[in-house]
């Protein structure tokens, strides 16, 4: 029996590993369990995926979806005030966590994620040894972030340079 050629599409466009990590780290927010961030994230070395996060309350607590938002405002420098949810920890966190109980080494990695990671998660990732951060987007207060990133020599990328709408 003889085989028969199929033709290969010509609409398909094979994704860059960059757009297939973020597709991953989109299906990964899925997950999250806090509306106003549905946020997750990939840790990717070398082409392969090692972890993944997603934002969410600790593992037997509940959750933002089902009982709301725990909330607390934050005074800034410049007499601006913001609310942030603490009822859960970002989608980074979660990831780095899973990494330690697996025994992953993220030294050298790259971290995928919908918008820029917060001042917490960028000192965690840079002690990690990430040395490259991807984002969807900007985080409306990622430039202390930003700086952080620069100063510890990691390029930080943006696929849209916008802000994430976010509540």
């Amino acid at each position: 029996m003889e085989e028969e050629e199929v033709p290969v599409s010509p609409e398909h466009v094979r994704p860059s590993w960059d757009e297939y990590f973020m597709e991953v780290a989109n299906a990964i927010s899925k997950r999250a369990t806090c509306n106003r961030g549905r946020s997750g994230c990939v840790i990717a070395r070398d082409r392969t995926l090692l972890v993944t996060g997603y934002v969410g309350s600790p593992a037997g607590f509940p959750h933002c979806d089902d009982v709301g938002h725990q909330i607390k405002q934050v005074r800034h420098e410049d007499g601006s005030i913001t609310e942030h949810c603490v009822r859960t920890v970002h989608a980074e966190q979660n990831a780095i966590c899973q990494a330690a109980r697996l025994g992953v080494s993220l030294q050298g990695a790259t971290l995928y994620c919908r918008m820029t990671p917060c001042r917490v998660c960028a000192m965690l990732l840079i002690n990690c040894g990430i040395v490259r951060v991807v984002c969807e987007r900007r985080y409306h207060a990622g430039a202390e972030s930003e700086e952080m990133f620069r100063t510890a020599g990691i390029s930080l990328e943006y696929l849209f340079d916008e802000v994430q709408p976010y509540e």
